[in-house]
């Protein structure tokens, strides 16, 4: 039978909390940008009696609290805080008061979140060991979980177990899901770049290396990899983003230059491999074929999120003694989102868990990254008693 005493706790806490996160979501910094963020949350952390350590990483915040009862383990709780480059059309009476930007992916949510079950907790810390409230910049693309780790992140705050969590729209409100192993991918921005003679495309064609046909041929190719080089049991994205070559105003005259720009997405480094190497074939081969030359560049991003096995368990188990068994997805779909939390799984054992966000009772549901999304406020006591049941799990009271 599930147990709601842990979100009840929260219930006194609820509209201060709402206050909170909309006051965040009015004020959106982008990553590495985060000054009035992290020093609100300094602030309150520190107003509730716990200990704060800013400047992690730029900008990267970690509240500490040691139980009151036995205990030597630690675990890790974090939470990110920056906002996206979108214009925000949601039309809330708290909407951005930064023009360009908005809390598009519920960054305000999750740093409440977090700061509610610190608060209950510091007004009762039962529990043996320590809890570091983790709250990190730019998760956006912009190396937050990197520049923590390189300042040292679990060296100065020792960590056994780290755990993450995001809220998912279209996930009803009331349930969570999971998977062990690879739940989210790892990505890259590529650019390939054809580089040819140019030449007047009417008169004089044959004289010409016309570098628009090997791109056209090494765009369709793309998708050959995915299905004919990348293993069946195996899930990967190649998509383009950009083409970009001659001019609007001068139509009869073939390109010396086309760049054409995507992204790709997988799970594994294999599959990586496959693809950074398949793309650089073909790109060189198509070029080669027409007389021309092309080079090929990568930048890939976050590692994919892999989740540990046991701590996965103990997610599970946490969500579980809130909302019942029945109300968690222990198996989820892998999503082929990135998220950089998965640099803090490569160096601690833990998990990361999506949290309903609910569903439009009218109409779509706003997706992240959407002009119109906007964080469910009603799901702030159970994301914070979340953490609570983490700690009670990870820390319990020894017998």
């Amino acid at each position: 039978m599930p147990d709601d005493t842990l979100i009840a706790r929260m219930a006194p806490f609820h509209e201060e909390l709402t206050a909170i996160r909309r006051d965040i979501h009015a004020h959106p910094e982008m990553g590495m940008e985060e000054a009035r963020t992290s020093a609100l949350v300094a602030a309150k952390l520190r107003e509730w009696g716990i200990t704060v350590t800013e400047g992690v990483g730029k900008y990267g915040v970690v509240g500490t609290l040691k139980g009151r009862l036995p205990g030597q383990r630690a675990i890790g709780l974090r939470a990110d805080m920056d906002a996206l480059s979108i214009p925000e059309a949601t039309g809330v009476p708290y909407a951005s008061t930064n023009p360009g930007t908005m809390h598009a992916c519920g960054h305000d949510g999750h740093t409440t979140m977090l700061l509610g079950a610190a608060r209950a907790l510091a007004d009762k810390p039962d529990f043996g060991g320590t809890v570091h409230f983790i709250f990190q910049p730019a998760e956006e693309g912009r190396g937050g979980a990197a520049a923590m780790l390189k300042d040292g992140l679990f060296e100065r705050f020792p960590c056994d177990t780290v755990y993450g969590m995001h809220n998912m729209p279209g996930i009803p409100v009331g349930k969570f899901a999971i998977r062990k192993g690879a739940m989210m991918a790892t990505g890259s921005r590529w650019v390939v770049t054809f580089r040819g003679t140019g030449g007047h495309g009417g008169a004089t064609p044959h004289l010409s290396s016309d570098i628009s046909i090997a791109m056209g041929h090494f765009i369709l190719a793309l998708q050959g990899i995915v299905g004919r080089n990348v293993p069946p049991y195996e899930t990967a994205v190649i998509s383009v983003g950009y083409v970009g070559g001659g001019s609007l105003q001068s139509t009869n005259v073939m390109p010396a230059e086309i760049v054409v720009g995507g992204t790709a997405r997988c799970f594994s480094q294999a599959t990586r491999e496959i693809i950074e190497r398949r793309m650089q074939e073909l790109a060189h081969a198509f070029a080669a074929a027409q007389g021309a030359t092309a080079t090929y560049e990568a930048s890939w991003g976050m590692p994919p999120l892999v989740n540990h096995d046991e701590q996965t368990d103990v997610a599970v188990s946490a969500a579980a003694a809130l909302v019942g068994e029945d109300a968690i997805n222990a198996n989820v779909a892998p999503t082929t989102g990135g998220e950089d939390f998965s640099m803090m799984l490569e160096a601690r054992p833990g998990a990361f868990i999506f949290i309903g966000n609910g569903v439009a009772a009218e109409g779509p549901t706003h997706g992240l990254h959407t002009p119109m999304f906007d964080f469910n406020d009603d799901i702030i006591p159970l994301g914070s008693a979340y953490w609570m049941s983490l700690v009670q799990k990870e820390l319990h009271t020894p017998d």
